[in-house]
């Protein structure tokens, strides 16, 4: 694991380099001035059945309409 030293400017930022730059990431606080930081990928709620494949409850919700829209017919 690699460690690096980095000062919070006064506006609360902290530079993860460059290489970073416009990624989205999540950032946990598992206690109190422990922070651990994730690189991650968001999907619009509007997508997730496509993304997940209905793997998701928004996408088993989606399928469960569609199924009981299509045994009325």
């Amino acid at each position: 694991m690699k460690s690096e030293v980095k000062t919070i400017g006064s506006s609360g930022q902290i530079s993860l380099g460059k290489q970073w730059a416009g990624r989205t990431v999540v950032v946990d606080e598992l206690e109190p001035g422990v922070w651990s930081i994730k690189t991650a990928q968001v999907i619009p709620d509007n997508e997730l059945v496509a993304h997940a494949g209905g793997h998701t409850r928004a996408g088993r919700s989606y399928r469960m309409v569609r199924e009981e829209s299509h045994s009325r017919v």
